[in-house]
């Protein structure tokens, strides 16, 4: 009988298929009261990723660097401009590396009361790296982050929303409150690991509510934004209004390279008007929507 390790997936025996999925699944959906009455939360996310989309496959692109610089120099004034303009706290996911390119401007975040959460320490892949060379690299970014905003982050963003077999069990060594990469639900849920529970919140992400989605470009792919910014606007608004109906989390994840534009920066304004508008919307970070999660576990 040959070795199950050298089967075809569609020869594996039950317990091997099941067992994979069963790594890291949804278990409990968390649905919880929102403070001060308010009827659905809005957390909005931006990936500073900035020079390190390109440095972590080298750096070989000068040009691609630059457009990475963009992303501190215009992309981020104008995000930090519009949330002051609106007072709406969001939440940040900054590479190590990003955070030791632009330090001052991780400790400017942190003073305006927005969250800085972990996104990898050059944007690597988990699934790429040896089980120590990811725990070191996770444990490594923690430290940097803390360093530099004297504030240790309790969340979590795997660079292009990665896993590895072993990257839920760091977070939990790590005694990290949340995780912000997967997408199993619309809902906060409990990651479940192996069948167990973890107590780790996850706040869902999701391609279609993520700018780089419809806004992204390559060079060198036929890949080209394919959406008008109205069409993207009427997406995020429609993603919105159905996190408005069923009271739960509308969660959004932006670029400063992608949508700090001036030509775009106006969906992100329009969108916060329209949820401003309702007068029942809880504006909150990752964290804090973690917190009123985990008090359902």
């Amino acid at each position: 009988m040959p070795n199950s390790i050298s089967l075809n997936p569609w020869e594996w025996p039950e317990s091997r298929w099941r067992a994979r999925v069963n790594k890291v699944r949804a278990g409990k959906a968390l649905k919880p009261s929102w403070p001060e009455g308010k009827l659905c939360a809005f957390a909005i996310s931006f990936d500073v990723d900035h020079e390190t989309n390109e440095l972590r496959t080298g750096g070989r692109s000068l040009a691609r660097l630059a457009w990475g610089q963009y992303g501190s120099r215009c992309g981020m004034p104008r995000v930090l401009e519009l949330l002051r303009k609106y007072d709406v706290p969001a939440s940040f996911y900054v590479p190590a590396v990003t955070a030791q390119l632009y330090p001052d401007q991780q400790r400017a975040i942190v003073d305006e009361g927005h969250e800085i959460g972990m996104h990898g320490w050059i944007h690597e892949l988990n699934s790429e790296l040896a089980a120590e060379d990811e725990r070191s690299l996770m444990m490594r970014s923690a430290d940097t982050l803390e360093k530099i905003t004297s504030k240790r982050p309790t969340g979590i963003r795997t660079p292009s929303w990665d896993y590895s077999d072993t990257t839920l069990k760091i977070i939990r060594e790590m005694q990290l409150t949340y995780d912000t990469s997967l997408m199993a639900d619309d809902s906060c849920y409990e990651l479940m690991e192996d069948g167990q529970k973890t107590g780790i919140v996850e706040l869902p992400v999701e391609w279609i509510r993520d700018d780089a989605t419809y806004l992204w470009m390559s060079p060198h792919e036929p890949l080209r934004p394919y959406a008008s910014l109205d069409d993207v606007l009427a997406v995020f608004l429609r993603e919105f209004e159905g996190a408005h109906r069923d009271a739960d989390i509308f969660q959004l994840t932006l670029h400063p390279h992608v949508i700090g534009y001036r030509s775009r920066l106006w969906i992100v304004e329009e969108l916060i008007r329209s949820a401003k508008a309702k007068g029942d919307v809880w504006f909150a970070t990752h964290h804090q929507v973690a917190m009123r999660a985990a008090s359902c576990l």
